[in-house]
């Protein structure tokens, strides 16, 4: 049974931005993801994230061109208003990083991948970074 994971925005910005140390890992884990290894899932917000700091990056165009690829590897969860709630009373710092939690906890997703660990101090789910999770779950 292929594992299920949730996917940080910051996962996908390590990917796309390139961002050492953190790049070699996501791209692995994007490579068990596209040869169906792994199901990973993201927030909406994610995307609309994604959209904001690419724009800058690459342009707006291409930006659409990236996420349209990346929603064909990625199963979109719905932010609602029992997310935002959840998040609201969570006592994260940042309010984001309590909105991709939530979503993730909400979803029951197993596993909650990120670069940023110490962010997720009180999770209930197992938080890891990319190259942590291939490193317990090889594909």
């Amino acid at each position: 049974m292929k594992q299920r994971i949730f996917l940080d925005t910051n996962i996908m910005v390590d990917l796309f931005s390139q961002r050492i140390p953190f790049y070699a890992g996501s791209a692995k884990l994007f490579v068990a993801i596209e040869k169906h290894a792994v199901e990973a899932y993201a927030s909406s917000l994610t995307f609309a994230n994604l959209h904001y700091i690419l724009r800058k990056e690459i342009g707006s165009r291409q930006a659409v061109d990236v996420l349209k690829k990346l929603r064909k590897l990625v199963t979109i969860l719905s932010v609602d208003v029992a997310v935002i709630e959840q998040a609201l009373d969570s006592g994260f710092n940042d309010f984001e990083d309590a909105i991709q939690y939530c979503t993730a906890r909400t979803h029951t997703i197993p596993y909650f991948i990120t670069p940023n660990i110490k962010d997720y101090k009180a999770s209930t789910i197992p938080v890891m970074t990319a190259e942590e999770f291939l490193a317990q779950f090889t594909p």
